[in-house]
């Protein structure tokens, strides 16, 4: 009786924008941005789907919104910072932010309505590379090629067919059946991947700052090579 009592207080949650947008994500993260309607909406929040039009005009804003929640997740860098440690602490923090919720991939960039998290995320990153020293041409160069990678390199983690679980088992089978038609595949196989702690996650890091040591070359001033970041 005590979890009944429970369960109705929990339905009778008044609906709020902020709510909507949470259960908005919930049903994205669940079964992709294709799953999220407003009767899909409706149903995960327990309510009609006329009623959430009092809080959204409909699902455009709705994408909007859960854009900005996405944007909030990442960690913001600071521009009184050292920019390159600050451009490491983004990166990983957007990377982790695109695991949670792969959907949000593709739609990062696209919504022509930003909202006040992504414009502080914008304005912080901005302003962190201009405060290294980057000309302004130079910063717009430096952010689209840093999310460039950012984004490309979460939505091939997230596109990969094999989870940690199952890698070693395929890459053996690989090496097994393939290893005299593909020579340099089972190579790369069985020197890197087969090798205990192998993590394709560790690309990340090592492509982050081949980039980062490449736009430290660009800053008047600056020394020609700056070390690799530490694993994170």
């Amino acid at each position: 009786m005590p979890q009944l009592q429970s369960q109705g207080q929990a339905q009778r949650v008044p609906l709020s924008r902020e709510r909507v947008l949470r259960g908005a994500v919930a049903v994205a993260d669940a079964g992709g941005i294709g799953a999220l309607t407003m009767r899909s909406l409706a149903r995960e929040l327990g309510v009609k789907p006329m009623s959430l039009y009092h809080y959204v005009a409909g699902k455009d804003e709705i994408l909007d919104g859960i854009v900005d929640l996405v944007f909030s997740e990442i960690d913001l860098p600071s521009p009184g910072g050292d920019w390159r440690s600050q451009m490491v602490r983004r990166a990983v923090s957007a990377r982790r932010a695109l695991r949670r919720h792969p959907w949000a991939i593709g739609l990062m960039e696209s919504r022509a309505n930003p909202g006040p998290a992504t414009l502080r995320h914008h304005d912080a990153t901005l302003g962190t590379l201009r405060g290294a020293g980057f000309s302004v041409e130079m910063t717009a160069h430096a952010y689209a090629l840093l999310d460039s990678y950012i984004y490309g390199f979460a939505l091939q983690e997230a596109s990969l067919p094999f989870n940690p679980e199952t890698v070693t088992r395929a890459t053996e089978a690989f090496v097994q059946h393939f290893a005299g038609e593909y020579p340099h595949l089972a190579e790369m196989t069985a020197e890197h991947i087969l090798q205990p702690g192998y993590d394709f996650g560790r690309e990340f890091e090592i492509g982050l700052s081949v980039i980062l040591d490449a736009l430290t070359r660009s800053i008047p001033g600056r020394p020609q090579r700056a070390p690799l970041l530490a694993a994170d």
